[in-house]
């Protein structure tokens, strides 16, 4: 099977979990891949949005809002993996564009 971009894989890993967007950013630290950015940028703030929703809900006792919480974070996950799967860089619908400029950071 060939790789035709070598981000992909680094754009793979970045959507699996928190944990894959960390190990993704540490795996396009060198050599640095814009591909592999946009999508761990993506992933990271999908995941982080999610986990900090998910804390402030739970926290707040609206249990019923996190089962919609977590399937509108099913639908927006999977759109963004079939994007790396498929070698687009379509942002996220609403905050795709804010997580490219917040996530700077993210090499």
């Amino acid at each position: 099977m060939s790789n035709s971009n070598p981000g992909k894989t680094t754009a793979i890993v970045a959507y699996l979990t928190i944990v894959g967007s960390l190990i993704a950013i540490s795996m396009n630290s060198e050599p640095k891949d814009a591909y592999a950015r946009f999508h761990t940028r993506q992933a990271f703030g999908i995941h982080l949005i999610f986990h900090a929703l998910a804390i402030v809900l739970t926290y707040t006792g609206i249990v019923y809002v996190s089962f919609g919480l977590f399937l509108l974070y099913l639908i927006i996950w999977g759109y963004g993996f079939l994007q790396a799967l498929n070698e687009k860089t379509r942002p996220l619908p609403f905050l795709g564009e804010h997580f490219q400029k917040w996530f700077t950071f993210i090499p």
